[in-house]
């Protein structure tokens, strides 16, 4: 990333110490920076303390000397992120509120309308990093690498972005550990050198996500049965509970835990399993909704995905999970099966599947 001298930049300011950073080292290289704070939505009854965090932007801001704007998208979050996010629950799956967040807020509206208002690129204070490849019969490729801190590393969580948005983006801290993030804003005077990160969904703010599911969706009681169909407990609704979940189940008297192994969502029904039961492992997934990042989508040997051939790449199936081997095959109607080398514990439906080859992530999917 050199100096861009006059190159405006809209940066997503969140009030965290990672965004902030973003601005500052932003304006070092030269760029024009305009700061925004994006109002997401908060449901009626639940705190979420997004004031005090755009008042937090908003000092970062000062203390930079750039412009500073509040866009407020809290409609578009509430139909694009939350009533995705409720449908997925209500339909048995487990969905991923943070890539949907990216996909249609954070790379949708804002980007769009940062570029309406005349901005050359937008920024985020995301762990990855972009690398701009040329290739010989010209143009220009961007490929997303995980950042330099493998611990903060968020590329999982941006799998849907493609060419078009990837050549606006920028993401400066992906070069940086989180410690040498907190440097910077600290030698910097930044308000949010020392603020602590945010946890869960926004929206939610820090009350318990189940008390948040539980509003919205009817309570509907059922059992709870162990894998020889023995009725163990009791249940308020299997759209509450998620593949290998062990807290929130009502069973008592056990000498080890039981896990969310399968739901039956006909018949209202959880089956539950020990840790370690076979039940709780897959050795291959179907996954849909695949978006490949690399221009003309993955390759191997630089041909296409085919339904002839399959790649052998890294895979993970939740955040900071350590990469798996896998391989994976094209499918019809747009789908890909992935069959792992080793069987993977508590696969979720409505979870991303995110593939990567060395330090490139490469896109990603959906589990069906």
């Amino acid at each position: 990333m050199g100096r861009k001298v006059g190159k405006k930049v809209f940066v997503a300011m969140s009030g965290g110490v990672d965004s902030s950073v973003a601005a500052l080292l932003l304006k070092q290289k030269g760029y024009d920076v305009v700061g925004v704070f994006i109002k997401g939505w908060t449901p009626e009854g639940f705190v979420c303390p997004w004031r005090e965090d755009k008042n937090d932007a908003v000092k970062v801001a000062a203390v930079l000397n750039i412009p500073f704007a509040v866009w407020d998208f809290s409609q578009e979050y509430k139909k694009q992120v939350a009533d995705y996010m409720l449908a997925e629950y209500q339909a048995g799956r487990t969905p991923n509120p943070d890539v949907m967040c990216n996909k249609k807020i954070k790379f949708g509206i804002f980007l769009e309308r940062a570029l309406k208002e005349g901005a050359d690129y937008i920024a985020t204070g995301h762990y990855v990093k972009k690398k701009e490849v040329r290739p010989p019969r010209g143009g220009c490729t961007s490929k997303l690498l995980v950042a330099k801190d493998k611990n903060k590393d968020q590329s999982y969580f941006l799998w849907t972005l493609t060419q078009e948005q990837l050549k606006y983006c920028l993401f400066p801290i992906g070069d940086y550990l989180k410690s040498e993030v907190r440097q910077i804003a600290k030698k910097a005077g930044l308000p949010t050198a020392e603020k602590k990160e945010s946890q869960g969904v926004c929206f939610v703010g820090k009350l318990d996500f189940a008390d948040f599911l539980r509003k919205y969706i009817p309570k509907k009681e059922g059992v709870i049965k162990n894998i020889r169909g023995e009725v163990v407990g009791r249940h308020d609704g299997v759209h509450f509970y998620t593949i290998g979940q062990r807290r929130g189940l009502e069973i008592g008297g056990l000498k080890k835990p039981l896990y969310v192994a399968q739901k039956d969502f006909k018949n209202n029904v959880l089956i539950a399993a020990h840790k370690n039961d076979p039940g709780l492992y897959k050795k291959e997934i179907l996954a849909g909704n695949i978006n490949w990042i690399p221009e003309g989508g993955a390759t191997s040997r630089g041909g296409r995905i085919s339904l002839k051939s399959s790649l052998k790449l890294k895979v993970r199936i939740r955040y900071r999970q350590l990469l798996q081997e896998c391989r994976v095959y094209a499918k019809n109607k747009g789908e890909v099966k992935v069959i792992f080398q080793k069987p993977q514990w508590a696969v979720a439906q409505g979870q991303s599947v995110v593939f990567y080859k060395g330090k490139e992530m490469l896109g990603g999917g959906v589990i069906r």
